[in-house]
């Protein structure tokens, strides 16, 4: 278990910096941000950011393996989950390049036990348009999980019920099933295991020296971070191990900072795939697909290219910004989406904007003070589990949200009423009623209320 060592007492707030705190060198300062994230054992990993070219920042923090005190560096390597699409995503464009595969090219063939398979194409595939069922919905996944697998084994899961709509008319959720399918396209074009074609046709076109496809063959791999999780408020665990094999195609890449800000600069640049094909990956037209979120960013004033990630003991983010060619690459082996609002925040610095502080509540508040927090809440259908019911639990000193599926979050304090939520990093915030009972629970952008003749 990780002991609680931090010892800062402002709750999230909007940072007002005075002059010669802009004049730090912004080295200092992204450090400076990232300390709190460090030290209450929310962040432990590599972070790069270059703007136009330059490196602007580039460090490490934490431990790759805690147990033996091995240190992260810049050239540990990360399991670094969904990020993995975009390279996946990358194998298919360069088979496109060559002529084996068109973007319109119908997947039934391959799935010849899947309802509905004739109608969806590559392309629908690779903007997470497909329909099919999701892999990560069986009950059985985390069994799945501890078994080795290939692409065909994990598109024999989803083989038998009919697609969830007509191919190509919306996004729904990610679909990692749809990226196991790709990765079994690519076996069946190149006629090499997925590890192999990926390494051909990506990493050593790109040159990135340091990346791979785990196909659990790379246990002992060198300068391989261990993945950790979230224990309670404050605790560290080792996160359950997996076979890497159940996420071939969506999830299964490992990689360093330096080779992803590598991979970015050669994407961007214009040097790993055709004119045609880097403009379908690149393409705002939809907001989702070939391993990007590509959305307009008020924040910063621009289309903003991201992807997050998060596996067993291991979170990712990456952000590019065309007009200054920036690029923030945070890789972490502690299951915490933290990473997503530390890469944004660190862009905003390089930027002179405005970004937020991370700090825990000192002295936290007493176990009485938290079972005033208590009671379940009804979100509604728009929720991210809709019409969910989250329940707000306290023992002894610590608070936590439990989901309706059982899974447990725990809830940073930050300030009175104030929490953030450990495992998926969102604001929390208690409202109360005239009587001091709580009446409403805000999580992010969404508000519920308190569920009647709930306790």
């Amino acid at each position: 278990m990780f002991t609680r060592i931090i010892s800062v007492a402002l709750g999230l707030s909007i940072c007002a910096f005075p002059a010669r705190a802009q004049e730090r060198p912004v080295a200092e300062r992204i450090d400076s941000y990232l300390q709190p994230y460090v030290q209450s054992g929310n962040f432990s990993g590599a972070v790069i950011a270059k703007v136009n070219g330059k490196t602007v920042f580039e460090k490490a923090y934490g431990f790759a393996d805690r147990e033996r005190k091995v240190p992260n560096t810049v050239k540990t390597r990360f399991h670094v989950a969904s990020v993995s699409m975009q390279f996946t995503a990358a194998a298919v464009l360069r088979l496109v390049d060559e002529g084996k595969l068109s973007l319109d090219t119908r997947v039934g063939e391959f799935i010849p036990g899947s309802k509905g398979a004739e109608k969806i194409t590559v392309r629908d595939l690779l903007t997470e348009r497909s329909g099919l069922p999701d892999i990560n919905n069986l009950p059985d996944y985390n069994d799945i999980l501890q078994q080795h697998q290939t692409p065909a084994t994990l598109i024999a899961k989803i083989e038998g019920p009919p697609l969830l709509f007509e191919p190509g008319t919306k996004y729904l959720h990610e679909e990692h099933s749809a990226y196991n399918l790709l990765a079994l396209i690519v076996e069946k074009k190149t006629g090499l295991p997925f590890a192999a074609a990926v390494e051909k046709l990506v990493f050593r076109r790109a040159a990135l020296q340091a990346s791979g496809i785990d196909d659990d063959s790379n246990a002992t791999a060198a300068k391989m971070a261990l993945g950790y999780q979230p224990a309670g408020i404050y605790g560290i665990d080792r996160a359950r191990v997996i076979h890497w094999s159940g996420k071939t195609g969506n999830a299964s890449v490992f990689t360093t900072a330096g080779d992803e800000t590598k991979w970015l600069e050669a994407l961007f640049g214009g040097r790993l795939l055709s004119s045609s094909s880097r403009e379908a990956m690149l393409d705002t037209s939809l907001e989702v697909g070939y391993g990007w979120f590509k959305r307009a960013n008020k924040r910063f004033g621009e289309t903003a290219y991201s992807m997050s990630g998060r596996a067993p003991g291991f979170a990712s983010f990456v952000l590019y910004l065309p007009r200054e060619k920036m690029s923030v690459t945070v890789f972490s082996n502690i299951y915490s989406s933290a990473t997503s609002t530390i890469g944004q925040d660190i862009a905003a610095i390089l930027r002179g904007l405005p970004y937020e502080t991370f700090s825990p509540s000192d002295p936290p508040p007493s176990a009485a003070e938290l079972k005033t927090c208590t009671g379940t809440f009804q979100f509604g259908a728009d929720f991210y589990q809709p019409n969910a019911q989250l329940e707000v639990m306290a023992e002894g000193q610590e608070l936590s949200l439990r989901w309706p599926g059982g899974s447990v979050s725990p809830l940073i304090p930050v300030a009175r009423d104030q929490f953030v939520d450990r495992s998926y990093w969102e604001q929390v915030k208690i409202e109360r009623d005239a009587s001091g009972k709580p009446a409403g629970l805000v999580y992010g952008n969404f508000h519920g209320s308190a569920a009647p003749g709930k306790p």
